[in-house]
């Protein structure tokens, strides 16, 4: 068995150099359990990152590897220009829970490549290819996606065909109306969408796509309400709403089955993946059938919809809808959550805690300042793994801490977390 030194030369010689790997000695994740993994040299980790918010129901769930090797068994792939029971079903079970009336949808291999399904889909929809996004966004890493991504640190390029512009909102903590009370920071985005449009825009707008909790972007929580305010100005200029639900959505939130459901707002389209495969490559592009059906060209999709996938997709809803993880993410969420703000409480360089259920992040800053310290970050992220846990890190500046376990995390498991991470937090000063 190689070390997890010998497998990371090895990558380095054989990957671009772009691709980020965490820590500052890598680890090559070789098996998994429930919420705990194992990397190749034996090392036990809590994994409360998920393989980037992607294994929503834990490693190795026998209800779903058991589907996954029947459906082996039977055929791994057929593509889209052939009928797919699995495909049917999955999509029967999707459009009744996205909530959308009268929806149908696309699937794809990622979250990057749904959210590029549902810009051809508005863009085409509305022959406009201006977009609006939110500022400290994050949509994926393919052309298209990175041209509606608001933060510098993961855009490569400023080329793109989309015309975009961005409004404020997603990001309380950086926003020039932190200092405002809930109602009156919604007022003051919603005034700001409104200029925009009036001011940066041919008024032709296509779509406004927006993250309810920005992931890679430090798991940043807008006010309750906020999406739903911005959809009346969107309405009124005929402008669709696109909710990214790659990392929100299958009830992470506790309190919602989708994150936009906390706005009191309906989306026109809604993009998925991550978490709904339980790690197995599935996405998709779900909406209003008028909008899905609109395309004028042929299309299909070799992978998307993939037989493979699709029922690991149906294995992984059956689990979560039977087992109500969604309210144990509630209920484990608030376990974290009251762990978590004592940790702010008494640390005078950890600027908050944010987010909801188990999507919960921190903002280490410098100490007495909102000066990012993503040194402090990576220091504090480091400091974890060296006590067997496993959290992620990204924000606009690389100072957040990502903390979002899978949704069968139990009471000891969150109380074991927290206290590797208060002794991280001790240990630092």
């Amino acid at each position: 068995m190689p070390t997890n030194e010998e497998l990371f030369r090895r990558h380095q010689a054989v990957l671009p150099s772009w691709v980020a790997v965490y820590h500052d000695e890598a680890i090559a994740i070789e098996h998994g359990k429930g919420r705990t993994v194992w990397d190749v040299e034996g090392n036990e980790y809590l994994d409360f990152f998920g393989g980037v918010v992607t294994t929503m129901i834990g490693h190795s769930v026998p209800e779903i590897t058991t589907a996954v090797q029947q459906q082996a068994e039977r055929i791994v792939h057929t593509s889209t220009l052939y009928v797919s029971e699995p495909m049917v079903e999955l999509a029967e079970m999707v459009t009744e829970l996205s909530g959308i009336p009268d929806a149908k949808v696309f699937f794809t291999t990622s979250g990057t490549e749904a959210n590029d399904a549902a810009l051809l889909l508005a863009t085409s929809y509305r022959r406009s290819n201006q977009v609006l996004a939110l500022r400290n966004s994050y949509h994926g890493r393919s052309f298209t996606a990175i041209a509606i991504t608001g933060n510098r640190s993961w855009s490569p390029t400023s080329v793109s065909g989309l015309n975009v512009n961005y409004v404020h909102g997603g990001y309380p903590l950086r926003s020039p109306f932190r200092h405002l009370d809930d109602d009156a920071f919604i007022q003051a985005s919603v005034d700001d969408l409104e200029q925009v449009i009036d001011m940066m825009t041919s008024g032709e707008v296509a779509c406004f796509i927006a993250e309810p909790i920005q992931g890679v972007g430090g798991f940043t929580t807008p006010p309750d309400g906020l999406l739903g305010a911005m959809q009346k100005t969107l309405a009124d200029n005929g402008i669709l709403y696109i909710s990214d639900e790659v990392q929100t959505g299958w009830g992470r939130t506790g309190e919602h089955f989708w994150g936009y459901q906390a706005h009191g707002v309906t989306p026109d389209l809604l993009t998925f993946a991550k978490g709904v495969g339980n790690g197995v490559t599935l996405g998709g592009v779900v909406g209003r059938a008028e909008i899905l059906d609109s395309l004028q060209a042929k299309s299909i999709s070799t992978f998307g919809g993939n037989p493979l996938s699709c029922a690991a997709g149906i294995a992984t809803l059956r689990y979560l809808i039977d087992n109500d993880l969604q309210s144990n993410a509630l209920v484990m969420g608030r376990r974290l959550r009251a762990r978590l703000e004592a940790v702010v409480d008494r640390t005078d360089w950890v600027a908050e805690v944010r987010g909801k259920g188990l999507m919960q992040g921190l903002e280490i800053v410098h100490p007495g300042s909102l000066a990012p310290s993503p040194e402090r970050a990576t220091a504090f992220h480091e400091g974890c793994k060296l006590r067997g846990l496993l959290l992620g890190k990204g924000g606009l500046y690389g100072n957040a801490l990502r903390i979002s376990p899978p949704l069968t995390v139990t009471s000891a498991e969150i109380d074991r977390a927290c206290d590797i991470i208060d002794d991280v937090v001790g240990g630092m000063g």
